[in-house]
């Protein structure tokens, strides 16, 4: 059987977030989520917003911000490559993501090169809290490799 894409709500994407991501909770914004099907049963879903990083935010990049599975097969390149189109669709130049360092040394970022993602550079990790805006971490803090799409 193959994967079909399927729109999600915000609501939708992070209910399955809920249950299947290991290290993320929800999200409150998004530009759109979609997920893949199959047999008529959610599989996976791929939130894509703004990017987080403020310096990246300029209008014509956007972030798969959450991007989670049950395991099927093939579903997470799926994803990131319907992710991929449906950004260049709407007219963005640049698609990218971030997965833990310890996940892309382990899977050696197989979907993402399977959907043509490249590997664009590491991310230092560090905490979120500061003096002027005291946080409690509650994603891990550590670095992180950057992958990119260009879509032009």
């Amino acid at each position: 059987m193959t994967l079909t894409v399927v729109p999600v709500s915000l609501a939708q994407a992070n209910t399955f977030i809920d249950r299947y991501h290991r290290h993320h909770g929800p999200l409150r914004f998004h530009k759109y989520s979609i997920g893949a099907t199959k047999q008529q049963k959610l599989v996976g879903v791929c939130i894509v917003s703004r990017p987080v990083n403020l310096s990246m935010d300029n209008g014509i990049t956007l972030e798969v911000a959450r991007l989670c599975t049950d395991g099927t097969p093939n579903a997470c390149s799926f994803l990131l490559s319907r992710a991929a189109r449906a950004a260049k669709a709407l007219g963005y130049r640049r698609i990218q993501t971030y997965t833990l360092a310890d996940e892309a040394v382990k899977s050696r970022g197989a979907s993402l090169w399977a959907a043509g993602w490249l590997f664009s550079h590491v991310s230092k990790g560090g905490t979120w809290n500061n003096v002027s805006r005291s946080r409690t971490d509650k994603h891990p803090i550590g670095d992180k490799f950057c992958w990119i799409k260009e879509l032009s």
